[in-house]
């Protein structure tokens, strides 16, 4: 069974997807031998490194004495890996990735896919009974807060990881077809909801006088994405009829 499917950048070869099994390994860089990836760019070593096949991850050497190689997680709110000169075996945990690998005055990229998942057996983990673990992060979807979060994380979940955060005005427009009552107040209120809900500022019965907390859009996004919080499925909430009280 194929764990890991590597998917070249332009003018790679071979050019078609490289499926490896657990224990496989693939080998990258401007020179190889057969069944290597070759990068014919004056930048990239000649052999620049090499992806491992390990079951539902993958690991990633760097052969470079110079190069610093990244490994960005698209679906995640910036999320990357530095892997240094030199360094082998790194472990890759992200389902999707980016491997990125300068050269001279380009970035070469390549996607590295790790589909295969495992899960415990939820029957067999709960079977000890007791009682039930308190969520960490609480939210009803079908609350008009959790649009507002949603509509906060849709550029990174639809455009880039490095999508710029939507303005409170960007998103009374994204939400009024749904939400027909939203104003700047309305998602400006929710929005400081949400940051007391998500414990990234204190309620006012405990804020102890102080500056205003700066970046609060960017710190909700940043904890919703990196918890899975609001996932690419639930942008389907912002085409849905609105229902529930304005939380």
């Amino acid at each position: 069974m194929y764990s890991i499917i590597v998917v070249p950048g332009p003018g790679m070869e071979p050019a078609g997807q490289q499926r490896l099994a657990p224990g496989r390994t693939l080998r990258f860089g401007r020179e190889g031998g057969a069944g290597d990836l070759l990068i014919p760019h004056t930048g990239i070593s000649r052999a620049a490194g090499e992806i491992v096949a390990d079951g539902t991850h993958w690991l990633l050497s760097n052969f470079s004495r110079t190069a610093t190689y990244v490994v960005e997680n698209p679906e995640g709110a910036g999320e990357h890996l530095k892997i240094a000169p030199g360094r082998l075996g790194a472990p890759v945990p992200f389902e999707f990735s980016r491997l990125v690998l300068p050269a001279g005055s380009d970035l070469i990229t390549l996607d590295v896919w790790a589909p295969r998942h495992d899960y415990a057996d939820r029957d067999q983990a709960s079977a000890a009974g007791g009682e039930p673990t308190l969520l960490a992060f609480p939210l009803d979807r079908s609350k008009r807060y959790f649009r507002v979060l949603t509509a906060l994380c849709e550029p990174r979940l639809r455009v880039s990881p490095h999508a710029p955060t939507p303005t409170a005005d960007q998103i009374v427009e994204r939400l009024r077809p749904i939400w027909p009552a939203v104003n700047r107040a309305a998602v400006q209120w929710n929005i400081d909801y949400l940051a007391v809900k998500l414990r990234i500022k204190p309620g006012p019965d405990s804020a102890a006088p102080g500056p205003r907390l700066a970046g609060k859009k960017d710190s909700l996004v940043s904890l919703a994405l990196r918890f899975d919080l609001v996932r690419e499925e639930d942008l389907g909430t912002l085409e849905a009829d609105p229902s529930g009280p304005e939380r």
